[in-house]
């Protein structure tokens, strides 16, 4: 039996440099990601607070609020930024981020690529994301049964700018807004790369040297096999938010 992944999948499309500027997960490409596991060192199991718990219920953003609807269901879609948000708010507590700021983070990371119009480079997304944000701070404050405060929308929509901006590439006005939200624009960093397991190429994989975030490593097997096991559920005929919550289940993040 060939293990070559058929021509259409997004690991041939990658290799080619075809990929569509919407891309969806396929059966081949999961079973890649499957065979290229890295070899984890064990980890310990996660838990999280019941109050990152509620807001991970609420981590599934409305499709109306995408720039793109075809994003959904994509791998910048629901379940890319459920994950993300769960991996924030395993970074939050590892790092003892205070709980109001923990809440921040994750509805940061739920929203970050909600203004992207495709799977490519669409470079500008989080700018986009982060003034769709403020715009509508009330509403997204509302749908986490949370609060919008001046500061948390600063820091919140600072994050999700700065999500796509690498370190190096910081601008001094850059700098400045990351020194106000610096530890939630960090997290919201590690969140986003260590979800780079779905990605259809190893070198776009998760890099440590990327972020600033020490708990990064340790949470790279749960990283993975959230993955794993959501991509799977999808295909198996999960919506989005189900399969994400059914991973959630299984690895005992969510009750």
């Amino acid at each position: 039996m060939s293990t070559t992944p058929p021509a259409d999948s997004l690991v041939e499309l990658a290799a080619r440099k075809q990929l569509p500027h919407h891309q969806y997960t396929d059966h081949a490409t999961v079973r890649w990601i499957e065979a290229n596991r890295p070899d984890f060192p064990e980890a310990p199991a996660h838990e999280l607070r019941v109050t990152s718990q509620r807001l991970l219920y609420r981590s599934a953003i409305p499709v109306t609020w995408m720039a793109e609807p075809k994003l959904a269901d994509s791998l910048h879609g629901i379940r890319h930024a459920m994950r993300t948000a769960t991996l924030a708010a395993l970074l939050a507590e590892a790092t003892g981020l205070p709980q109001d700021d923990t809440a921040t983070l994750v509805l940061a990371a739920a929203f970050h690529d909600c203004r992207r119009l495709h799977d490519k480079d669409d470079r500008g997304h989080g700018a986009r994301a982060a003034v769709w944000l403020t715009d509508n701070a009330d509403t997204v404050w509302a749908h986490f049964h949370l609060t919008a405060t001046p500061q948390r929308i600063d820091a919140a929509a600072t994050a999700v700018r700065l999500h796509e901006v690498p370190y190096d590439a910081f601008a001094p006005d850059d700098a400045a807004d990351h020194a106000r939200a610096l530890h939630i624009t960090d997290l919201l960093k590690a969140a986003d790369a260590l979800d780079r397991y779905r990605l259809p190429k190893l070198s776009w994989w998760p890099d440590s040297s990327l972020v600033r975030t020490p708990a990064f490593d340790a949470l790279r097997s749960t990283a993975f096999e959230l993955v794993v096991a959501s991509e799977a559920a999808h295909l198996a005929g999960f919506e989005s938010a189900d399969s994400v919550f059914k991973a959630l289940e299984q690895r005992g993040l969510i009750s």
